[in-house]
């Protein structure tokens, strides 16, 4: 069987990464939470539109507009009932492995039957039950399985997988053999973004204790199950937060979005059946299985159980990481957690990175959960929460997110690689002041291009976040056209 390569290489597939053979000291972000806040360091950001290649996100939003060598730490609470995420952060590692040992006392099925009755919904963005996807993944199959931890943490925005990874990897890998054990996997793969240096340090370090305690390798704890886990370095490439461009990646091959299906539980990495889940996902499942799905379900709101964590950017007077159980109001965080913004009026909210609906402060009262973000076009996606105040205007926003996207996009769809660029550069001038001239394919007709054709979620969240400027924002698009 192939196995992981262990760098990348080759001309043809580094042009696809901007940070291979690149150092990050001394870089400054030019991700949207930077953006947003470039008017409280202009010199930061002036700093960061000078640097080829760009960087995206340093998972260092709460301290935006942000530098690589910045080492402060945010703020963490827990406003929920339990806290079942951020218990350990701060505090030392969990290296108990209670819930493996509880797990490897009953069978595979108690596993998968405890995720299904949790109600448990990936936390990286499309909100897919997980106990479905596992079980898709448990069914008979060929005997080899693979369990992969999407840390590709790139939404500009989101910086909890990095807290996780940092202050409490065990629980990631935790996690990793609990899936592995529900669908008969042996092995698995953390897909780390380089942007993440210490997070890659903590891992390494936790991955070798729990293969000298036991936890990790042949007969884990002394029981017939054998898993264990490799870590692969991304090298800088926003699209391999996809999943099929993330198993391209660990192949060696050229990370480029895949059509679907199959999917990945059956057809996935080396052609196998495949779990891929992101890392607060997994960190949720060692806290159900040992106290179990009722517990769990007792948190939250409809369709969204348990909690999760949002990371609220540097434009609020709070900024940092607050785990909240589902049905608390966007309102809520931005005003009561958050603090509302440091200076300037809320223009508006974007929950779950640039590729999502925006949020008006009129629409800040609606619950976040699923299905509430849904029904208004924005979305829980990773839980990134990136206020934006009256110094950023709408065209500004659309013409920087097209061109995140633009750069970002891998090419292989004609709708977003070439619709995202026609954007972005139709914005230009309306970023600058100036109106747009009405000439060649119109803006909508391109969005719903993207919504349609689009072979990934790169270029139908750029749909997404335009739908959402054309539903809520109108007055200000319509300012920008001559």
């Amino acid at each position: 069987m192939q196995t992981a390569v262990s760098s990348l290489h080759g001309a043809a597939i580094d042009s696809f990464y901007h940070l291979a053979g690149a150092e990050l000291a001394g870089r400054h972000c030019t991700g949207t939470a930077c953006f947003v806040a470039r008017h409280l360091q202009p010199d930061h950001w002036g700093a960061a539109g000078r640097e080829n290649p760009p960087l995206r996100c340093l998972g260092k939003c709460y301290a935006a507009p942000a530098a690589a060598d910045d080492d402060t730490r945010p703020h963490m609470e827990v406003p929920a009932r339990e806290s079942v995420v951020l218990r350990h952060l701060g505090a030392g590692s969990d290296c108990n492995y209670r819930a493996l040992e509880k797990a490897l006392r009953d069978t595979p099925g108690h596993v998968l039957d405890a995720i299904d009755e949790s109600g448990l919904r990936g936390r990286g963005g499309a909100g897919f039950p997980t106990g479905r996807k596992w079980r898709a993944a448990a069914a008979p199959a060929p005997a080899e399985k693979f369990v992969v931890a999407n840390a590709d943490e790139g939404d500009p925005g989101a910086y909890i997988d990095r807290f996780l990874l940092e202050d409490n990897p065990h629980a990631l890998i935790e996690g990793m053999a609990l899936a592995g054990y529900a669908i008969g996997a042996r092995r698995g793969w953390i897909y780390l973004r380089k942007e993440y240096p210490a997070a890659e340090a903590k891992l390494r370090c936790a991955l070798a204790e729990a293969r000298e305690s036991g936890r990790l390798g042949e007969r884990v704890l002394g029981s017939a199950f054998s898993f264990d886990i490799e870590l692969f370095i991304g090298q800088g490439s926003y699209v391999c937060g996809e999943e099929t461009a993330l198993l391209n990646s660990i192949e060696g091959r050229r990370p480029v979005a895949m059509a679907r299906p199959p999917f990945a539980t059956e057809r996935g990495l080396f052609g196998q059946p495949t779990v891929i889940n992101n890392v607060e996902t997994l960190v949720n499942v060692p806290w159900i299985v040992a106290h179990g799905a009722p517990a769990y379900r007792a948190q939250g709101s409809g369709s969204s159980r348990g909690t999760k964590v949002v990371s609220l950017n540097s434009l609020f007077q709070r900024p940092g990481l607050y785990e909240v159980e589902f049905g608390i109001t966007v309102r809520e965080i931005v005003e009561r957690l958050g603090g509302g913004l440091r200076v300037g009026k809320l223009a508006g909210v974007m929950i779950g990175g640039p590729l999502a609906g925006v949020i008006p402060p009129r629409l800040l009262d609606t619950a976040f959960t699923f299905d509430d973000l849904y029904a208004i076009g924005a979305s829980v996606g990773h839980g990134g929460v990136i206020a934006f105040d009256v110094h950023t205007s709408i065209a500004q926003l659309v013409h920087h997110v097209f061109a995140f996207g633009a750069d970002e996009s891998c090419g292989k769809c004609g709708p977003c690689r070439l619709g995202s660029r026609a954007i972005e550069r139709m914005f230009a001038p309306a970023a600058a002041g100036h109106p747009i001239a009405p000439d060649g394919p119109g803006f909508d007709e391109i969005v719903e291009a993207l919504r349609l054709t689009s072979l990934c979620g790169l270029g139908s969240g750029l749909a997404e976040f335009a739908a959402s400027i054309q539903r809520h924002f109108r007055e200000e698009l319509r300012a920008c056209f001559a």
